[in-house]
């Protein structure tokens, strides 16, 4: 098997989810994101990475 590595990455919200639909403030508030500017660490997989890519409108991906 396999070596899981614990990858992490970090989740910016930039930007409002007001006047969104209610799939993607459902989305946001999953991932942890509750104020604008707030940063979230989550494991990398494709499951976080996958709602990332579902409102990459709201979100960023913060590079270390």
């Amino acid at each position: 098997m396999s070596e899981e590595k614990n990858v992490k990455i970090k989740i910016q919200l930039y930007r409002s989810v007001i006047c969104t639909p209610k799939t993607h403030k459902s989305i946001v508030s999953t991932l942890g994101l509750r104020k604008v500017n707030q940063i979230v660490t989550r494991p990398d997989n494709p499951a976080i990475r996958g709602a990332v890519a579902k409102v990459p409108h709201l979100l960023r991906i913060i590079e270390e």
